[in-house]
């Protein structure tokens, strides 16, 4: 066979270009070849840090047996769920329709028309070989059953996609206030965060529950953050020794990670993390804040740009680089800083695992097994050690030590709407932290992006060391990326930034937004390729729902611009809000995103311009700490940006103005004329 996916641009396709399978990627050329020799097409779905990806794929698809049975009876289609979300979204969408759960791997048998018939996840090498056989068998002998099974699960599928409930309520502080409450009923009071096991990090609500918090000045949605951001700053979900999180916790109360690290997870959580430092100065916050920022610029960097993720496994096993036992402290820090790190990190003889067992996570539900060695420990920090000094000398020790074990494998594909997101929170960061540098990094990304991801006026979803691939962006990757400029260029007032930003939202408007339904997103563009449908999911998964992102960066440009795109941008930011607030009253946890950019509405949103001299200005200094999530704070000369039009310091000292929409305050002169403008809740005591 030729060996097709040697030089993919995905390092995921790349993993299995040695295997004895006759893979090919998805492309016209792979259908067709499915037509021609009337085979059904095996569909499989993952990415390059997902543990049981590679466990199939050792166990089934290295294996020459499996092989030729694929090879024999299927045309094999790999492909990589974060360079062709469309795909994914598709066939995830029927995975969870027919079997109730859905997760990586995915493997869905299709006609060679793209039409599913049998959906599951992960199968180990005997039941995968009776699942080939039995689907040959029916392919062959009861064909019409597979015709009508695969006709009845596109229409239902159609269906589920044709659009969203109506008769939702208007979009005001009420409808906020009613979806912040009900997801506040869903909170683990007692851990932190929402819903039980398997437990993922809330980043959308954490920055929803934030804006509300600075609208409504109740502390129950600050508390709930307070929680969770805790529980997991403190558990074993987040990396003690050189920051970040992983993709979930096992159990409900933050202890046993899945060990990968998504740079989309860290990028929203810094974003969280940071708003959290800004508000409130939790000294945990701002320590989280600091040392994500640091992990995503050590970690997860490739020149200007960030890379996706680190793998779960490391040599063949989910985290073996992270875990200790009190022995192993002892080696490398000596008999006495080993017994205080034990204590400080929670490592114990019986260890964090169950059976000396890993986390993972097959058939959609959550289990711990192995194969860690019995008394291995995630690293938690149940309270801040009472030395810091010694806790800093013992952490550099122990991640000295951790950087000699075998390492996990990295992606360093570049995705566009991670990317994105990255750059809106190293802003967000900059801030709160007063840290300039985190500025640079933003804008050195930012300006690698479009150089290198645009082109000819279109985004392109990813790259891999420094070239571009063919698949075309999605809506989340313009939506991300246009938030991402524009939040750069309200902290450096560069109008390349604002043009970008304008551009992708005028592209998006052209090619994503449903013609015949305002305030509907397609996921992908008017003129990709054709797919059995065209995906348009409103819903959070792991990152923001295209559309809310889109919305998001609409709702911030509309009062960057002039009156003309201005009122453009508000109409379709209004647009989107009222087609889905049916979701936000009914579902506001599946939501959060949509929440949170309606928080903002609700407000105005609030638009603070600061005519100044200096960029080093101490009232826009105030400004962007003391502005809400969602505000749009701009700083310069009298008429040097939209909002500073017409607006001139005042009797020769700087001026704030603060506008709600269109509704303007008179001007004020000192910080605390402008908490006092801006409402803004005085800063509790940490929780």
């Amino acid at each position: 066979m030729a060996n097709r996916l040697a030089a993919s641009a995905s390092p995921y396709l790349r993993q299995h270009a040695d295997n004895p399978v006759d893979w090919w990627e998805w492309t016209p050329e792979a259908l067709a070849e499915a037509a021609e020799r009337d085979v059904p097409i095996l569909l499989s779905v993952g990415y390059a840090a997902c543990h049981w990806c590679h466990v199939m794929a050792h166990g089934s698809f290295e294996d020459a047996e499996v092989a030729s049975a694929m090879n024999q009876s299927f045309v094999c289609i790999k492909v990589d769920r974060e360079e062709r979300p469309d795909i994914d979204a598709i066939y995830m969408t029927a995975t969870q329709a027919l079997t109730g759960h859905g997760g990586w791997p995915m493997t869905c048998f299709l006609t060679p028309d793209g039409r599913p018939f049998y959906c599951g996840t992960y199968y180990p090498k005997d039941t995968f070989l009776q699942l080939l056989s039995a689907i040959t068998a029916t392919w062959t002998e009861r064909r019409d059953e597979v015709e009508d099974a695969s006709e009845r699960i596109a229409a239902e599928l159609r269906s589920m996609a044709a659009g969203l409930p109506g008769g939702g309520p208007p979009v005001d502080a009420m409808l906020c206030d009613g979806a912040v409450s009900a997801v506040l009923r869903d909170e683990d009071t007692e851990h932190g965060g929402f819903g039980g096991a398997p437990k993922f990090p809330p980043s959308a609500l954490l920055e929803t529950l934030l804006r509300h918090y600075e609208r409504t000045a109740t502390r129950p949605a600050l508390d709930a953050v307070a929680r969770a951001g805790a529980a997991m700053a403190r558990g074993g979900i987040y990396d003690q020794l050189a920051g970040g999180f992983a993709r979930y916790s096992v159990d409900n109360a933050w202890v046993v990670p899945h060990f990968e690290k998504m740079l989309y997870d860290n990028a929203l959580l810094l974003r969280s993390y940071a708003h959290w430092s800004r508000r409130t100065g939790n000294p945990l916050a701002s320590r989280i804040t600091s040392e994500t920022a640091r992990f995503l610029l050590a970690e997860l960097s490739d020149g200007a740009m960030f890379v996706s993720s680190l793998d779960a496994d490391a040599d063949g096993q989910e985290g073996l680089t992270y875990v200790w036992t009190p022995e192993q402290l002892t080696e490398v820090l000596g008999a006495d800083d080993g017994a205080w790190a034990a204590a400080v990190f929670g490592v114990t003889v019986s260890g964090t695992f169950e059976s000396g067992g890993s986390a993972r996570l097959d058939g959609g539900e959550a289990k711990l097994g192995p194969p860690h060695e019995p008394g291995s420990s995630v690293l938690q920090l149940p309270v801040d050690p009472d030395d810091p000094q010694r806790f800093d000398r013992v952490r550099q020790r122990l991640l000295t030590a951790r950087r000699s074990r075998p390492q996990p494998g990295r992606d360093d594909k570049v995705v566009t709407a991670w990317n994105g997101m990255a750059i809106t929170a190293l802003t967000e960061a900059a801030v709160a932290l007063r840290n300039p540098s985190l500025v640079v990094a933003a804008r050195d990304c930012a300006g690698a992006l479009l150089d290198l991801h645009l082109v000819d006026g279109r985004l392109r979803r990813a790259s891999l060391g420094g070239r571009v691939g063919e698949s075309a962006a999605i809506l989340e990757d313009y939506g991300a990326l246009a938030t991402g400029l524009l939040s750069v260029y309200q902290l450096d007032a560069d109008p390349r930034w604002l043009d970008a930003a304008v551009g992708l939202l005028d592209t998006a408007l052209a090619h994503f937004a449903d013609p015949d339904s305002p305030g509907r997103w397609f996921d992908s563009a008017d003129d990709a390729e054709a797919l059995m449908l065209r995906p348009s999911d409103p819903s959070d998964g792991a990152t923001p729902s295209g559309a809310a992102l889109i919305t998001e960066a609409l709702l911030t440009a509309a009062h960057l611009v002039g009156a003309d795109r201005g009122e453009r941008y508000r109409r379709a930011a209004g647009d989107a809000l009222a087609a889905h607030t049916a979701l936000l009253a009914r579902a506001a946890r599946a939501v959060g995103h949509w929440l949170g950019v309606a928080e903002a509405c609700v407000r105005g949103p609030i638009q603070i311009a600061v005519a100044c001299e200096s960029p080093d200005s101490a009232l826009l200094t105030e400004a962007r700490r003391l502005a809400p999530g969602g505000a749009i704070v701009v700083g310069g000369a009298a008429g040097s940006s939209e909002p500073l039009i017409g607006r001139d310091r005042v009797n020769g000292a700087d001026a704030a103005y603060v506008c709600r929409g269109p509704v303007c305050d008179l001007p004020v002169g000192s910080a605390a004329e402008l908490a006092a403008a801006l409402a803004v809740p005085a800063n509790p005591a940490s929780v």
